[in-house]
């Protein structure tokens, strides 16, 4: 009985724990741009997906794979060797690529997405994946009472620089 009881104790702790599995949907839970994602293992090989039926989970890992060799063709002969993390511009949106040692990360999102954002969302993600501190999402703060009418004064009494307001 002991047994029973300490296992589900550590599978209650492993539950939060990120899986190769998982991986793929919980980039696309963290991004509003994200619209498919996949992860690869070291060897090329779908470890994970989401946003793409099955049957063509095989093309998007594919075409990850695909950019991934062709940057590190373009950058074999530079010092520090090839970048860690890739954007590229399509007509229907962008497609962002990281990867570490162990995995590889690629999302296609929309074109609006904000490129700093996506790329720290790879990096959080993959480093979630590889055992660091998950990734911890806040809830907005509430939003202030409205005032019953906007004025001019009170928009002058509001700004950093009041004497802007006043003539």
């Amino acid at each position: 009985m002991r047994f029973g009881t300490a296992a589900r104790g550590y599978s209650d702790l492993m539950a939060g724990t990120l899986t190769p599995e998982r991986t793929a949907r919980r980039l696309c839970e963290l991004s509003a741009d994200a619209r498919a994602a996949v992860l690869l293992d070291a060897a090329g090989a779908p470890a994970g997906f989401h946003g793409v039926p099955k049957s063509r989970s095989g093309d998007l890992a594919q075409l990850a794979l695909t950019v991934f060799d062709a940057v590190d063709r373009a950058h074999r002969d530079m010092p520090g060797g090839p970048p860690e993390q890739v954007e590229i511009q399509v007509d229907g949106g962008t497609v962002y690529g990281s990867r570490t040692p162990r995995w590889t990360l690629a999302v296609v999102a929309r074109r609006a997405a904000l490129s700093s954002l996506m790329l720290m969302d790879l990096r959080a993600v993959l480093g979630e994946l590889e055992g660091g501190a998950p990734i911890r999402r806040s809830t907005p703060a509430a939003a202030p009472a409205l005032r019953a009418e906007a004025t001019e004064e009170a928009a002058a009494s509001e700004s950093p620089v009041p004497e802007l307001g006043v003539e």
